[in-house]
């Protein structure tokens, strides 16, 4: 006797956003079903792996730094390297040296890194300020001007900040990173506050906050999933947006990533343990909805990109 799948039914769709121009543009979202449910509906784009570059790498364990020792002190190299031979979808940078309880990078600083990086790979740009609220208004702003034309994602557009980061990825054509603190209420209500500043609901891509393993990673699962789940079932034209998961940083700051085997034998091997709780990070918030995960390790990428294959078959 046939098993009979059940299948669910779905109303909504996730909307897709292009990053980039040309034949190395990327899009994602465009799912009318939950992810890999091809049994259900449309899955969409499928995940996009955007491979992170910094600007300064402050405290990171030798496993991550790795497999950029060559390029890691020269953000643009970094970035053709993780576009030419890891072959990332996206380049993600992150200008951590700009928070003022840092390095407190300026934004002109800040923009000819980005400039820099945009010259020297032609996949799609994603830019993340350091998460200070004042500072990335005024960085983000410098960035979205030198980066016109380039169609990248600004981040993070958060409460304190949104309408100032809005403005400028309006006025230079740019997407918007809308990042709320694991609660889908306020994510709801940040995409509500974008769209009234005049900006298409179609040019958001929402960051509802990434935990790691050991760290959140379930609360995270939860909150994704009934954002997708709003999305689809109640056709929620507030929660209908892609997800990015911001992820590697969060993995990579945790102790189990950072611990030597010499100082707790019993977890093992380093740097097998930080590529699998990379690994498992990952594979956890794309089966929650993430659209876009931005990843640090290749060999972490790599096993992600294995089990997305397997699951699409």
């Amino acid at each position: 006797m046939p098993v009979e799948i059940m299948k669910e039914t779905y109303t909504g769709k996730i909307r897709e956003v292009t990053l980039g121009t040309g034949d190395k543009a990327v899009t994602i979202g465009g799912a009318s079903a939950l992810p890999f449910h091809k049994w259900e509906g449309e899955t969409g784009q499928g995940p996009k792996i955007a491979i992170e570059v910094y600007d300064e790498t402050n405290n990171w364990p030798d496993t991550a730094k790795e497999p950029f020792a060559d390029v890691i002190d020269d953000a643009a190299k970094w970035a053709k390297k993780n576009q030419d031979e890891y072959k990332a979808d996206l380049i993600a940078l992150q200008l951590v040296s700009t928070d003022p309880n840092g390095s407190d990078a300026g934004a002109d600083e800040a923009a000819d890194t980005v400039k820099s990086v945009l010259e020297a790979i032609d996949v799609p740009l994603i830019v993340y300020g350091s998460g200070n609220a004042k500072k990335d208004e005024e960085v983000l702003k410098k960035v979205a001007e030198v980066a016109h034309g380039k169609n990248i994602a600004l981040g993070p557009a958060q409460e304190d900040n949104y309408k100032a980061v809005a403005a400028a990825a309006m006025g230079y054509d740019h997407k918007v990173i809308a990042l709320s603190p694991i609660d889908i209420n306020i994510a709801k209500q940040l995409n509500i506050l974008i769209t009234q500043l005049g900006m298409d609901a179609g040019n958001i891509i929402m960051d509802p906050t990434t935990g790691a393993l050991g760290y959140g990673l379930e609360y995270s699962y939860t909150i994704m999933e009934r954002l997708r789940l709003a999305a689809l079932q109640q056709n929620d034209q507030m929660t209908n947006m892609p997800m990015i998961a911001n992820l590697g940083a969060e993995v990579w700051r945790r102790k189990e990533a950072k611990v030597t085997a010499e100082e707790e034998p019993a977890w093992g091997d380093a740097k097998t343990r930080s590529i699998l709780w990379e690994s498992i990070t990952a594979n956890t918030l794309m089966l929650a909805g993430a659209d876009l995960l931005v990843m640090r390790h290749p060999e972490a990428i790599q096993l992600i990109r294995q089990m997305i294959e397997g699951y699409s078959k």
